[in-house]
């Protein structure tokens, strides 16, 4: 309902360094909430140490987000991501939506009959729209994880090609010396 809390909750079953919150937008635009040390200390957006429509805070391996006052604003998906042993975990991400108003479809004559849906179901559209978004989210989780492995293989290569040519350039002087 608009207006009330909205407290989200992320468990870590693994030893880890802390929980950051994010949020996914309507729009598919992400959006960084805070992030809970595992001191536990927490960070909000602008690198601020409260903020006036978020609460945040950790007990035992929980981590808690609340929304204070829920808001159109607000809707869409929560993820929190953690960070153990250098790896990136992700939750599956929480939706948080108002309720849709469903409304019933107009009447039909006697003579035919009606099948089907009678009311719009909210679900069709949003699971469309949701998993465009997951696609969005996963195409940028793929770049950031591929971009620098495709770096990292170049410079490998580099320096294969390198040691490759410079060992040959020490052979040929290696050979005229001895001749």
């Amino acid at each position: 309902q608009m207006g009330q809390r909205l407290e989200l909750e992320c468990t870590s079953a693994k030893e880890d360094s802390g929980v950051m919150w994010l949020h996914l937008d309507k729009h598919g635009t992400l959006h960084f909430i805070v992030f809970i040390s595992s001191l536990p200390r927490t960070v909000f957006s602008g690198n601020k140490e409260t903020s006036t429509h978020f609460e945040a805070s950790k007990h035992g391996n929980s981590y808690r987000l609340v929304v204070k006052s829920f808001t159109p604003r607000d809707e869409g998906k929560y993820f929190c991501l953690m960070n153990s042993n250098q790896m990136l975990y992700f939750s599956p991400g929480q939706p948080v939506f108002f309720p849709v108003t469903t409304t019933v479809a107009s009447s039909t004559p006697a003579h035919t009959t009606q099948h089907g849906i009678t009311q719009k179901d909210p679900c069709l559209k949003t699971r469309d729209t949701e998993t465009n978004k997951e696609e969005k989210l996963n195409f940028f989780c793929d770049i950031i994880i591929w971009v620098p492995l495709a770096g990292a293989c170049f410079l490998l290569l580099l320096a294969l090609a390198v040691t490759i040519i410079v060992c040959q350039q020490t052979r040929r002087r290696r050979c005229r010396c001895k001749r």
